[in-house]
């Protein structure tokens, strides 16, 4: 994962359905690593607000993401980011998978999820300061799982599994946090988008048992 993360064109209109998964799985590490660029926030702010039928599967609060971006500048966007996961100290809300699990950061999820990460032959840029149970670490390795070209890991199984344990168990509840947040505008509509997409995920992860 890096922090530029390069994203395709995000207007639903151009999804096919696997396209769509991976790039909303970049769309939202991006915005959950950084604050957003003056591009990505604009991406967001132009994109058609109603998905077309071929990407109806798209959650509707998409558009409430939008809705949201279009009425806040960049800066006030940006700040916010800054004021909920940034700064000095515990940041307001925690994007770490261990926090929710364990209760505490660089827990036995992580080592769990290090094992897991080391068999698909992935590993973290030491380069980062976030550890791997970072939300946006995990939604890169999805969008990997599914766009991947080595198909050995790059498959539904490995997307199943992988989400199953890493991701279903406590993303939930990080977005119900950070939407309820008295701070969060932007990102409580990040969050609300987050949380129907999980959803859908999870339900169609739920269809192949």
């Amino acid at each position: 994962m890096s922090q530029s993360i390069p994203l395709n064109q995000i207007s639903p209109k151009h999804f096919d359905e696997e396209t769509a998964r991976a790039d909303i799985y970049g769309l939202l590490a991006a915005l959950f690593y950084a604050p957003p660029s003056a591009e990505l926030l604009a991406q967001i702010q132009q994109s058609p607000t109603q998905p077309t039928e071929e990407a109806a599967f798209l959650p509707l609060s998409w558009g409430d993401l939008q809705e949201c971006a279009r009425s806040l500048t960049l800066a006030e966007v940006q700040d916010e980011f800054n004021a909920l996961f940034s700064g000095i100290g515990k940041p307001e809300v925690l994007l770490f998978g261990s926090h929710y699990l364990a209760g505490f950061l660089n827990e036995k999820p992580l080592v769990q999820l290090r094992t897991d990460l080391n068999r698909l032959g992935l590993e973290r840029d030491p380069a980062l300061p976030e550890t791997e149970d970072h939300i946006s670490y995990l939604c890169e390795v999805m969008r990997y799982l599914i766009a991947g070209d080595d198909v050995g890991v790059a498959n539904l199984t490995e997307q199943q599994q992988f989400f199953s344990v890493h991701l279903l168990p406590w993303v939930r509840v990080m977005c119900e946090t950070l939407a309820a947040h008295p701070r969060a505008h932007f990102y409580a509509q990040a969050a609300h988008f987050a949380r129907a997409f999980f959803d859908v995920e999870s339900q169609a992860f739920d269809m192949m048992a």
